[in-house]
């Protein structure tokens, strides 16, 4: 598609949580996730996905999304959707007539279909999306691709115990004659810096249709989105740094691995005490060393 972009991208997302749950684990009664070899915390890239849907939304339904021709914003995965009913949606705006799991026989019509998901949803054309369900819009590869986060620092999670001044029922009041009282537990961590790796495919954006606007979007969206995600159980979230590193070719002039060692962070101050703030931490950017044919963007 002639309107997608046409550099390859690599970026380094730092951001950090003050006594909040970033990502709870549902396996392990929500605590928030943590590798249990070193007690880093982690943050899934599902996660973070989400959140990014959560802001191209809420930025849609403010109308504050660019203008661009024949591209619109909707989001494929959305809470309590029904994937079927949105597939449905690209047979009958294609005018064809939807056979249980199976693609159109015509490969012209099959490539129809999955590009109109890719035309109507940014999360389809951005991320991909196996859509091979009964009503098949086929599969998608994403231009835009994130590691885990993961902390820099490992972590201590707290278990805090918490007091609701109110019961559910009335059985649970008369146990407690009048006291009405419903104890609760929360997880924390105190203070934690989080780093995320990002990767973005030209050729990949070249067959959903991933435009200059769809990237200039995401960056948006990484930026602010956590000022968007406020809850009691996420405490403070903050962006703190994005540095993007922009190819001047489709395949890309240097190793990803060699443009993510170019940014590092370390403690600063006493480094047995335990980090409470970013400015507990010193990030440094290599600039010297950026290969030729590549290009630094600091966005924050």
């Amino acid at each position: 598609m002639s309107d997608a972009i046409q550099s390859r991208y690599e970026f380094v997302y730092l951001f950090d949580v003050e006594n909040g749950n970033p990502n709870g684990d549902p396996d392990a009664g929500n605590m928030p996730r943590i590798d249990p070899e070193t007690s880093h915390g982690l943050i899934t890239d599902v996660c973070l996905k989400r959140k990014v849907r959560n802001f191209v939304e809420i930025a849609g339904t403010a109308g504050q999304l660019p203008e661009t021709e024949g591209k619109k914003f909707h989001i494929y995965v959305q809470e309590k959707a029904i994937l079927n009913r949105q597939h449905a949606m690209a047979y009958e705006a294609c005018r064809l007539k939807s056979d249980a799991k199976k693609l159109p026989k015509k490969e012209e019509d099959a490539r129809r279909v999955t590009a109109w998901m890719c035309s109507n949803f940014f999360d389809v054309r951005t991320f991909g999306a196996v859509m091979t369900t009964d009503v098949n819009c086929g599969q998608v590869r994403g231009p835009v691709q994130m590691n885990f986060a993961r902390s820099i620092d490992p972590i201590v999670p707290l278990e805090i115990s918490i007091t609701r001044m109110a019961v559910t029922t009335e059985a649970e009041a008369e146990k407690q004659q009048g006291d009405n009282r419903t104890m609760g537990r929360k997880h924390i961590v105190p203070y934690a810096l989080y780093r995320a790796e990002g990767f973005v495919s030209a050729p990949l954006a070249d067959k959903t249709g991933f435009t200059d606007a769809d990237l200039g979007l995401l960056w948006q969206a990484l930026l602010v989105m956590f000022d968007h995600d406020r809850s009691a159980a996420r405490g403070k979230m903050s962006a703190r740094n994005l540095f993007v590193f922009k190819h001047q070719s489709a395949l890309g002039n240097a190793p990803a691995q060699k443009l993510f060692d170019l940014v590092k962070v370390e403690r600063s101050g006493d480094p047995a005490a335990p980090p409470r703030s970013f400015a507990d931490y010193k990030v440094t950017l290599e600039q010297a060393a950026v290969p030729s044919g590549v290009e630094l963007q600091v966005k924050l």
